[in-house]
């Protein structure tokens, strides 16, 4: 690996390759070596960062300044953990339109409303034409753990329940519609909403709450890969159970794209223990942003990732290699 390509941020094996070899061999420690979406700090503190840098800025279902906060109210919700406070910062280009700023930003304070979260300090930077596209942001949050959380990526047994709280693959097709212009017969709009709401209902089921990921860049088939690996476990999911959108799932096979690689920014896998899969259901079903929620799969001793095609065959579920769709977060 002598140069970082678009595919080392892809959210697969060559983004993985790509942190340990560098990032964590450098900043080793117990935090970083964690690999959860947001680090334990001082007993019940949690802390995530995130940068921005999708394309285009504007797109069917939110913009840059909307996905920046819920991606990180997302990350610290995946800890088990209501997040309080987020900071903010930009790289923004010279000349970028000022209209355009406070449109992003007026995303950011709705967003961050909807999720009653503050946006208590930041900062701004400003580069020459050229060195950035337009505008980046990167948001970091502190949240604190709900009673008796003990969510971890590392936590998955056989015999735990698997479940996903909405359709698939909406942000990343919506994301590549707008910028490639394409038009389909039913539009389709990206997902990306905060999820602390909907991780707060299911935190009353306490430890039977074993992992909370959220599928974003290399989708549902990245994350079902490293809750296996951090797990030493295996996954086997159902494709008649798949909840997708028949105009994603319709767009996917024109474009010859697996829907389990694209990214969701309003979606949340959760591994529970089996006995409190149905009632971990019906929560997520109360719920604006889960109520197309579905069991999905099991986990089991295989060390594998497998699906249960509609077929009546099994196969090994791809894992994302690099970038499918670049910036798409």
């Amino acid at each position: 690996m002598e140069r970082v390509l678009l595919s080392h941020g892809g959210g697969g094996t060559m983004m993985e390759k790509l942190i340990e070899e560098v990032f964590i061999n450098a900043f080793d420690n117990e935090y970083i070596r964690a690999m959860e979406d947001a680090a334990l700090l001082f007993g019940n503190l949690t802390f995530t960062t995130d940068s921005f840098t999708v394309k285009p800025l504007f797109f069917p279902g939110g913009d840059i300044g909307k996905l920046a906060v819920c991606g990180t109210v997302n990350d610290a919700s995946m800890r088990g953990a209501k997040p309080l406070f987020l900071t903010a910062a930009f790289i923004i280009e010279e000349g970028f339109p000022v209209e355009d700023l406070k449109k992003i930003v007026k995303s950011m304070a709705e967003a961050a409303k909807e999720a009653g979260v503050k946006i208590v300090a930041g900062d701004t930077k400003v580069v020459e034409k050229g060195s950035v596209d337009g505008i980046f942001i990167n948001t970091s949050g502190i949240g604190v753990l709900y009673e008796g959380a003990n969510v971890s990526i590392k936590n998955a047994k056989p015999g735990d329940i698997v479940l996903i709280s909405g359709t698939i693959g909406d942000h990343g097709m919506a994301v590549m519609s707008a910028r490639e212009e394409l038009q389909f017969d039913t539009p389709i709009f990206s997902d990306v909403a905060p999820l602390n709401g909907l991780i707060e209902r299911l935190m009353t089921l306490g430890e039977a709450i074993k992992v909370l990921r959220d599928p974003t860049r290399g989708g549902v088939a990245e994350v079902l890969y490293e809750i296996s690996k951090m797990s030493g476990v295996g996954i086997k999911i159902y494709e008649e159970k798949l909840p997708v959108k028949e105009s994603v799932k319709s767009a996917c096979e024109f474009m010859g794209l697996d829907f389990l690689h694209l990214a969701n920014e309003g979606k949340v896998v959760v591994v529970v223990e089996r006995d409190y899969a149905e009632k971990a259901l019906e929560i997520m079903k109360s719920h604006e942003y889960g109520k197309d929620a579905e069991i999905i799969g099991e986990v089991n001793d295989s060390k594998l990732v497998t699906i249960n095609t509609i077929y009546g065959t099994s196969r090994i579920v791809d894992r994302p290699i690099g970038e499918l769709l670049p910036r798409i977060c």
